[in-house]
């Protein structure tokens, strides 16, 4: 088996942290792709499962040694991407890696592999369901949520350069949507 690689790609609030949930429980030989960062770790968080951790000085010797398909500086000495070791491992494993990225990560991470993997875009329904939704998470301030909408206009108008775009109007309908498209992709070649 080759292995293949599954992109999720949204803006925040979008659902894809409940699809993804959903996906990988599905029995479809996915396993997800952990990412690295340079923030500090949070209480209760476990290196390798949450986020692999590095320091900044790392992250930086792995940027200039090329071992990230993708990564982005967020804040300042805070990057996050995705490692190829990370890639590599999974399929080791005889699976597929399932990859949840930011919307400019997830288009790096597909010219990587444009043959061997497929891109989502997850659409939330509109602009003011999805800032209905950033209200009702009271994870954010008015200004941060003010900031996400205004980001997730801009991913929104680059859901075209993605395989595929599942509007998730309907969680259970969504991730239905999702796991078809990843389902007839696995399928194909093997």
């Amino acid at each position: 088996m080759k292995g293949k690689v599954i992109i999720i790609s949204a803006p925040s609030g979008a659902g894809k942290t409940s699809i993804i949930r959903e996906i990988l429980n599905s029995g479809l030989n996915l396993e997800f792709s952990v990412s690295a960062c340079s923030r500090p770790k949070r209480k209760g968080e476990v290196n390798g499962k949450d986020y692999w951790f590095l320091s900044p000085d790392d992250f930086k010797h792995k940027i200039e040694k090329d071992e990230f398909l993708e990564w982005e500086e967020v804040y300042k000495d805070h990057y996050y991407g995705t490692l190829k070791s990370e890639i590599q491992r999974i399929w080791d494993k005889g699976k597929h890696v399932l990859v949840e990225a930011d919307v400019y990560g997830g288009m790096n991470i597909k010219s990587h592999f444009p043959e061997r993997s497929l891109s989502l875009f997850i659409m939330p329904p509109s602009i003011e369901a999805l800032k209905t939704r950033l209200i009702k998470r009271s994870t954010d301030n008015p200004e941060n949520i003010k900031t996400r909408v205004e980001k997730a206009k801009e991913e929104i108008s680059l859901a075209k350069k993605f395989d595929a775009v599942v509007v998730n109007d309907t969680l259970s309908k969504a991730i239905r949507d999702t796991q078809h498209a990843i389902r007839s992709f696995l399928q194909q070649g093997d």
